[in-house]
């Protein structure tokens, strides 16, 4: 396992990459988007900019529901790998009297703690942190939406409720939103993985993912925070179908619970 620092400034890295990305689209000037350019335009941008343009045909020109199409798309394409990390969990659910034996018997010792429950994970062939992996292949494509919006105009200039798609939203809202549904749905799959809850690392992302959303979203265009909106929703409608029948039981006992959410 990557020791914490290294993941912290791997986290910063990539969104500074993203940071670094989105700068190259000047919503001022924007690059006509070139389907025969190179291998970012051609398998990335115009793909999406061509799906939101065919979505919202379908849907009678509404570019906001075209994002929802084209988010479902795209989730169900990654939804392998919620498959391999439902599975990934149910394992260590399994594992959790052995997890708690190590618990109680390194509890003076949380090097050796470590050390032990990383053995036991490699045994078992569990990533405990396959929960990032999601998320961190959706970056591509959060940036990928990025060019595909602002450098498609029809898709800049659309108006959807109180929002105009290539702009920031004026009143907060859609971020907050994203923000909070993506606590929610870190939540929901910490709360059926009694490692991930009981890992460090997987908390501290539980609030930093969300503050990392905030700040996009409160940034960049509305159509991006709406993607990630959509996005969560379907993760968290996702994780209770997945986890319906596994019991819940955190390792340690104190997951994280929502504001107001109440105790089960």
């Amino acid at each position: 396992m990557l020791p914490k620092r290294l993941k912290i400034a791997l986290l910063f890295a990539l969104i500074a990459v993203f940071s670094a990305g989105c700068t190259a689209a000047n919503p001022n000037n924007p690059l006509p988007i070139n389907p025969d350019g190179g291998t970012w335009d051609k398998f990335f941008v115009y793909p999406l900019s061509w799906m939101l343009q065919k979505s919202a045909d379908f849907a009678g020109g509404s570019y906001g529901i075209a994002i929802l199409i084209v988010t479902v798309l795209v989730r169900l394409a990654i939804l392998p790998l919620m498959v391999k990390q439902m599975k990934s969990s149910k394992k260590m659910q399994e594992l959790q009297p052995e997890m708690i034996k190590l618990r109680d018997k390194y509890k003076n010792d949380p090097q050796r703690y470590q050390q032990e429950m990383m053995k036991l994970y490699q045994t078992h062939q569990i990533n405990p942190l396959s929960g990032c992996l999601p998320i961190l292949i959706q970056m591509p494509i959060l940036l990928a939406f990025y060019h595909a919006i602002i450098r498609t105009g029809e898709i800049r200039s659309h108006d959807f409720l109180w929002l105009q798609l290539g702009e920031k939203d004026p009143f907060f809202i859609l971020p907050i939103i994203a923000a909070a549904t993506t606590y929610l749905q870190q939540w929901m799959m910490m709360r059926n993985s009694p490692a991930m809850a009981d890992n460090p690392q997987m908390k501290m992302m539980l609030y930093l993912m969300p503050v990392m959303i905030l700040v996009i979203s409160v940034t960049l265009p509305s159509a991006l925070a709406l993607y990630w909106v959509y996005g969560n929703i379907f993760t968290i409608i996702q994780t209770y179908f997945l986890y319906r029948d596994t019991a819940s039981v955190p390792a340690s006992g104190n997951t994280p619970k929502p504001k107001g959410g109440k105790k089960k």
